[in-house]
């Protein structure tokens, strides 16, 4: 008996060590991903100087799709079991959260302050965590609420400095801004919707419907909007140019860093998700510091650091949260 008592503890030992490990690996597969989608300036900037954010996001869909269908197609049986809710889910992760979305966030690179445009993508969380209690009823990690504050002083710090913006409201305001701001709903709805979807269906098959269900509403819109395609011709160096921007843009933070991201929101909260995703903005202000001298001030970089203060305490607080969850029951050890 004590050596099975033994036995059976070792076991309940490793099998929370493997929950943590997992719990954590999720929250942090949640912010690589993220941080991928940071580098879309490299791409879209380069890319809006000959077409429009309607065109580019489409034919960036159009690429992907071409590897998502047979992702489907392989998976199709998922599909039978999805319900009207699920299904709603679905429309509005690709619809809003792909298709609107982008569009509003790559107009606003070409409308607006580019570093104005990235933080505000910090104002995700909020939308987020509002329809996580909402919608999925989500408990809050302890202490969330202080570590919300940190991540938000570190953005105030991001965005402002260390002085009140007085004045300087103008450019937050902008058209650009106020684009950046609807992609900041839509993307923190979606958030909320894909960890809805991934306890359904494989998280490969949430990213490939992502992609193809927003292909019919994408078209139209670049139909609608009638502007004429500007693309270079094909074989000179400006169009290479332009066709390894579209692939990179679609392949780098288009494809790999959604098939990252919906992995580790299988095993990670909607609320605690939304917090791992600010690593996007904060890598898209590096690299408008290392590719467009955007400058960076001590003021940003101490918010850097508060962020990523909140990251790790929030990582650690969602990695005990999801062992505790999988601790068996005393009542059920007493019965082994």
């Amino acid at each position: 008996m004590m050596a099975r008592a033994g036995t059976s503890s070792n076991l309940h030992a490793d099998g929370r060590n493997y929950s943590r490990l997992h719990a954590g690996g999720g929250f942090w597969l949640v912010a690589l991903g993220a941080a991928l989608w940071g580098i879309n300036p490299l791409f879209r900037v380069t890319l809006l100087n000959y077409m429009t954010s309607a065109q580019i996001v489409m034919l960036e869909h159009l690429l992907i799709s071409l590897i998502a269908v047979p992702i489907l197609w392989r998976n199709r049986a998922e599909l039978l079991s999805l319900s009207w809710k699920h299904a709603g889910a679905l429309l509005f992760i690709s619809w809003g959260g792909s298709a609107l979305a982008t569009i509003l966030f790559t107009a606003g690179l070409s409308s607006g302050n580019l570093n104005a445009v990235l933080l505000l993508q910090k104002l995700q969380p909020l939308f987020a965590i509002i329809l996580a209690s909402l919608l999925l009823k989500e408990r809050l990690p302890r202490h969330f609420g202080w570590l919300l504050g940190i991540a938000l002083a570190g953005t105030y710090m991001l965005t402002f400095g260390l002085s009140f913006p007085g004045g300087n409201w103008g450019q937050y305001l902008q058209a650009g801004s106020l684009m950046s701001l609807g992609a900041a709903a839509l993307w923190g709805g979606s958030t909320v919707m894909g960890r809805m979807m991934v306890g359904k269906i494989k998280y490969e098959t949430v990213t490939s419907l992502r992609f193809v269900l927003a292909l019919p509403l994408l078209s139209m819109i670049s139909w609608s909007e009638g502007a004429a395609w500007n693309l270079p011709a094909a074989g000179t160096a400006e169009g290479t140019a332009v066709m390894l921007n579209l692939a990179g843009q679609a392949l780098l933070p288009g494809l790999l860093s959604l098939m990252i991201y919906y992995k580790g929101l299988t095993t990670t909260k909607a609320s605690a998700a939304t917090l791992a995703e600010l690593s996007f903005p904060m890598v898209g202000v590096l690299i408008n510091w290392m590719v467009f001298q955007e400058t960076i001030t001590l003021a940003q970089t101490l918010g850097f650091v508060l962020i990523w203060l909140s990251l790790y305490l929030l990582s650690r607080q969602s990695n005990h949260a999801a062992v505790a969850e999988q601790q068996p029951s005393p009542y059920r050890q007493a019965s082994a």
